[in-house]
């Protein structure tokens, strides 16, 4: 009787990628990359793809670059009609496998949920979404139902000590100087 190696299910899932579609008659597949660094996905292991409601680890038997995009085989995966299966299978890893930040850095999972208060204490609302823009990220607030300026939502720039003033994660508040009717 053979052992089958067991890897735990994320506990703390954390989508760092994205399965494109199939490359290829060998079972090689396009990938997108969510870390900062695109190849840094690599970096982290093992990956979970969730099908029929279950964690099933994915173990990569290669990746290269081809043009400006990444490519992986995927191990046991030998042709296109296999690999196609994959596609859009969103890529997870346990939340325990990113680095510790410096003072200062955040993920973008930690930062989700927060409220957010202007300086003058009146509250925004709560963080949403978060979008990469070509100079820095912007917080997306879902303003709170009875925003005394009818606004839904507020798209505020994370430029730290200039907007952000503190970001507590204790406490999971995020205090910025901002303008509520903007």
């Amino acid at each position: 009787m053979s052992k089958q190696l067991r890897i735990a299910a994320p506990v703390e899932p954390i989508v760092v990628g994205k399965m494109g579609s199939a490359y290829g008659i060998r079972g090689w597949l396009g990938v997108f990359s969510s870390t900062e660094e695109t190849e840094s996905i690599f970096d982290y292991q093992p990956w979970f793809i969730k099908r029929a409601g279950e964690w099933q680890p994915i173990g990569l038997e290669s990746w290269k670059r081809h043009n400006q995009d990444l490519i992986i085989k995927v191990r046991d995966i030998e042709d296109r009609e296999a690999a196609t299966l994959l596609t859009n299978c969103e890529i997870v890893v346990d939340a325990s496998q990113l680095p510790d930040l410096d003072s200062g850095e955040y993920y973008w999972k930690d930062l989700l949920g927060c409220q957010v208060i202007t300086v003058g204490v009146y509250q925004l609302g709560e963080v949403i979404d978060l979008m990469k823009t070509g100079s820095n990220d912007v917080l997306v607030v879902k303003a709170n139902l009875k925003d005394a300026f009818g606004i839904q939502e507020r798209l505020i720039p994370f430029l730290d000590g200039q907007v952000i003033k503190n970001v507590d994660l204790a406490t999971h508040v995020i205090e910025v100087d901002w303008d509520p009717g903007f």
